[in-house]
């Protein structure tokens, strides 16, 4: 596992900030960023990230330096790499998704935390309250609990003639029951029948799939590190049993996945920055209220309608924020 990636921030001059040339004389301030995935995986996310950051003045090499952590999808390895983090003595860790934050949370209770895109930071424990924080945590929920409701609605209205979903749980995932509980309210009102497929670890997803097979008829994708750092094999696994598969994020569809709904994490990532930025300068977290999206998309991929012989209705197609064709 590759634990060490170096993103280069480019740019022009910047003033130091005070509060940070304050905090330690000599050193660079610098952010740590625990990744859940992979640096091919979420870089993108990243960018937007690095891309805010010399918006607002600051630049690698002039007055900032950015450390990362992969996880490659591997949540057991998330204490270890958020011990690293707070070992070196980072100003700031942005991280991405409960099972991340809550590794640096149990990890540090001093160093300020921005996190991105956790559904529900509150009953998580991550923080006290969205308008008071508390602590030493703040960021970006992605409201995935508000959101799954709508995924199996547009699910329904794609696949005709749909009564049971698979639902893939990876089960050490903290965030999961708190949506489950969500998509069976909206599933019981939507007449539709879920079956929990539990993965552990990357080698479960392909036969846990397989299983499944002729016994369901569409898949229900949530979002989670070790599933999103692994979307290709899933993508294809259920393509191959002519799944139809909807999904929290839009990568999944880059990947083949028919439909995807939810907040755009390049965006999320892009108003993250705001939050580093404001830390570094002095601001403490605890001030900082938690953020929800303000973007979400709509995705769908027709290569892969064609594929398994959906017809999109005009209405959908309508709705939708891109299609790939």
């Amino acid at each position: 596992m590759k634990r060490r990636d170096f993103i280069s921030l480019v740019g022009g001059a910047a003033a130091w900030p005070l509060a940070a040339r304050a905090q330690q004389p000599g050193k660079l301030p610098t952010i740590g960023y625990l990744g859940s995935g992979t640096s091919a995986t979420q870089g993108q996310w990243v960018a937007a990230l690095v891309r805010r950051l010399h918006e607002l003045g600051w630049s690698e090499g002039r007055n900032l330096t950015i450390e990362h952590r992969w996880a490659d999808g591997r949540t057991d390895y998330l204490p270890e790499l958020a011990a690293e983090l707070v070992a070196r003595k980072v100003d700031v860790i942005v991280t991405t998704g409960t099972p991340p934050a809550l590794a640096v949370k149990h990890a540090t209770s001093t160093i300020p935390i921005v996190f991105v895109g956790i559904g529900d930071p509150v009953s998580t424990g991550v923080v006290k309250s969205l308008a008071r924080p508390g602590g030493n945590a703040t960021g970006l929920s992605q409201q995935a609990t508000d959101t799954g409701g709508k995924r199996l609605e547009l699910l329904r209205e794609a696949v005709g003639g749909l009564r049971r979903v698979a639902v893939l749980v990876n089960v050490g995932n903290p965030y999961i029951p708190l949506e489950m509980k969500e998509l069976e309210l909206a599933a019981g009102n939507l007449g539709l029948e879920l079956v929990a497929v539990e993965v552990r670890r990357v080698e479960d997803i392909v036969p846990a799939l397989i299983a499944i097979r002729g016994q369901v008829q569409a898949l229900y994708v949530p979002g989670d590190p070790l599933i999103f750092t692994h979307r290709v094999r899933v993508v294809t696994v259920a393509l191959a049993g002519q799944l139809p598969t909807i999904h929290n994020l839009r990568e999944h569809v880059d990947a083949g996945g028919l439909m995807s709904y939810g907040p755009s994490f390049v965006d999320l990532h892009r108003r993250s920055g705001d939050y580093v930025d404001k830390i570094l300068r002095g601001t403490k977290p605890a001030d900082i209220p938690v953020e929800q999206p303000t973007k979400f998309d709509l995705i769908i991929n027709l290569v892969t309608a064609r594929s398994l012989g959906i017809e999109i209705s005009p209405s959908l197609l309508a709705r939708a924020n891109e299609l790939i064709e």
